[in-house]
């Protein structure tokens, strides 16, 4: 059941007739996976944890860097040399001492990445690498467990819900193939800080629709920001049965 304290800290969100009392429940119940606590995992964990989400898991094995501060809102200037989870955990837990934190501070393999997964019921993506998010991918569709998928560089976002549990849905496989070994990095490209707020609020977003199961989240379709001119666009993507990754599953 809810406490009355917590009755209090989620009336604005209890007052929607799509979460209730029994929606509220279900986050307190759910347990996130965040890879990644840089632009896109910041506002992702902060909005789960302010949220009432009962079980954050956080993955990061970087340190806090003083040119991450432009974008990466949980950490501070105190928190240069800290590892992001250290940093992460001081400031979710001053936001919300109710959700559980658990934590990863070294490189996931296959095998702590698999465990990871199955650990969880919902999975976001929010690395700046394509062999991480491949390696996700493919743990969360072994596992059934959908994934909530972001990216940000220069002046353009993407988000898409990668959900293995529905035979109609694509993974990120059948999306964006086996990628590019050039794929730049924002500290290789740059990138503007509102646009990476914007695509991790969007992320955290689709996690509690998922988590407290109403509206209707981002599944077969892909959304394309473009913030130098404010447009969005949305593209209808559709599963690839020859897809090296899901295909089999579902075949």
């Amino acid at each position: 059941m809810l406490s009355d304290q917590e009755l209090l800290r989620y009336s604005r969100q209890i007052l929607l007739k799509q979460v209730d009392i029994d929606g509220q429940l279900r986050l307190k119940n759910g347990r996130a996976l965040i890879v990644g606590l840089g632009g896109l995992g910041a506002p992702v964990a902060l909005y789960l944890a302010a949220a009432g989400v009962g079980e954050l898991h956080l993955a990061d094995f970087d340190t806090v860097d003083l040119t991450n501060l432009q974008r990466q809102i949980i950490h501070d200037t105190d928190s240069v040399g800290l590892s992001k989870v250290d940093s992460a955990i001081r400031r979710l837990t001053a936001l919300n001492p109710e959700v559980k934190l658990l934590t990863h501070r070294t490189a996931l393999d296959a095998d702590s990445l698999a465990a990871a997964v199955a650990a969880v019921d919902v999975v976001l993506d929010c690395s700046d690498n394509f062999s991480t998010r491949e390696a996700v991918n493919a743990a969360c569709v072994a596992a059934g467990k959908p994934l909530v998928s972001g990216a940000a560089i220069r002046l353009d976002g993407q988000l898409s819900v990668f959900d293995p549990r529905r035979a109609d849905s694509p993974c990120y496989h059948c999306l964006y193939g086996h990628g590019s070994d050039t794929e730049l990095t924002c500290s290789e490209a740059g990138v503007v800080g509102p646009l990476v707020g914007l695509v991790g609020s969007l992320q955290a977003l689709e996690a509690l629709k998922l988590l407290a199961g109403f509206g209707e989240p981002l599944v077969g379709r892909l959304l394309l920001i473009d913030a130098l001119t404010t447009r969005f666009r949305e593209l209808r993507v559709k599963r690839d049965p020859g897809c090296s990754v899901c295909g089999a599953q579902h075949g």
